[in-house]
Formats: structure tokens, C-alpha cells, sequence
């Protein structure tokens, strides 16, 4: 096996710059080149414990554009620019939530995002198409979109047309009708409808 020519101490430096999985790999060719060094070693240990870190460290100072790309491309989704500016003010927090098109339109043109109601209208079925949104319908004219995909039962604040997720341990199902001949059930909406007394 041919000798690294990098020093110890510059291969560190070059090994920081390296993504984690690279970082590995590096880490296994530098203790075959040194394998008693001291370095090796240390690396071996730095590099254990800062992938540990880094890692939780990323989880929580990920970008919101960083968070969009991935949920776009975890649903196989490619990442336009209209896609990407919407997906941004859906999850770039992290947080799940309840919109509208109206409201996430509105949000969009608060960020500066070049984008027309029409766009999100479609934009947000593509979405819900694909796995990404769970579209919640309060009454003929309205639908809610929620980034939180599982089912599960919500509050409508009629005073403040507002959606909010319910206490799903809450619900109890004792028996549900079956289904008409020929269609089976595809899911349960529960929107508990509040006002104020």
C-alpha cells in the first residue's frame, strides 16, 4: 500500500472539510497508512464523538431551505422554485401546520416569493399527490392543508376560521358504519367544530 503523503496534522485539517460518510472512510485508509500512530487514534475518537454531535447538532440547525429540499425530494418531487419558496413557509421551521391557499398565498407574497394563487392551488395538490400534505375539508368552500400527514382528529375555531390539531387519546371509535357495496373506507376525518359560548 502506497504511503499518504499528507502529514498528520494537514490530513486533519482535510479531513474536517469532509462529509461524514467521507470522513469514515478516511478514518479506515488513514489507521491502514499509520496504524500505530497516535493520530489515527485521536482522529478515530474526535471523529466519533463529532459525528455524534454534528449530527444532533445538524438535526436542529438545519435550514428551512435545506428542510424544503428534503421534503421535496423525500417524495420524489423536483424542486422548482415556486415548490421550493412554499415548501419553505410550510416546514422550514420544522413545525407542523394548517393552511390555506389563501393564507399560504398571502405568506408567499409577505416572503417576496414569486408566486401566483393559482400556483399554490396547484402546488399544494401536487403535494397532497404526493404524500406530503393531508388536505382537510371544513365546509363546501374551504380546505385546510396539514403538514402533518398521520391521521388524526382536529379543532375548527369557527370565530377565527382556524384548524387545530385535537388530542387524538381522546376519540373513541366504538363501531363504525360499514361501507356501501363495491367502496371501502380510505380514511376518517374528525374536525371538531368549536365556538365561543
Amino acid at each position: 500500500m502506497r504511503r499518504s503523503t499528507l502529514s498528520p496534522t494537514l490530513g486533519l485539517r482535510y479531513e474536517l472539510s469532509l462529509t461524514l460518510s467521507q470522513r469514515a472512510d478516511k478514518a479506515q485508509a488513514c489507521r491502514a497508512v499509520w496504524p500505530k500512530s497516535r493520530f489515527c487514534a485521536i482522529f478515530h475518537l474526535k471523529y466519533v464523538d463529532k459525528r455524534a454531535l454534528t449530527m444532533s447538532h445538524t438535526a436542529k440547525t438545519e435550514t428551512p431551505a435545506a428542510r424544503a429540499n428534503a421534503w421535496l425530494n423525500g417524495a420524489g418531487l423536483r424542486p422548482t422554485r415556486q415548490r421550493k419558496a412554499l415548501a419553505e413557509l410550510l416546514i422550514g421551521d420544522g413545525r407542523n401546520r394548517h393552511v390555506t391557499a389563501e393564507r399560504l398565498f398571502e405568506a408567499a407574497k409577505g416572503a417576496g416569493a414569486p408566486v401566483s394563487l393559482a400556483t399554490v392551488y396547484n402546488t399544494l395538490k401536487c403535494f397532497t399527490e404526493a404524500g406530503l400534505l393531508t388536505e382537510i375539508a371544513v365546509d363546501g368552500a374551504r380546505s385546510y392543508f396539514d403538514t402533518r400527514t398521520e391521521e388524526h382528529p382536529h379543532f375548527y375555531w369557527e370565530d377565527e376560521n382556524r384548524l387545530t390539531d385535537a388530542p387524538a387519546d381522546a376519540i373513541e371509535f366504538a363501531r363504525i358504519p360499514d361501507a356501501p357495496e363495491g367502496m371501502e373506507i380510505s380514511k376518517i376525518d374528525i374536525v371538531i367544530r368549536l365556538q365561543k359560548r
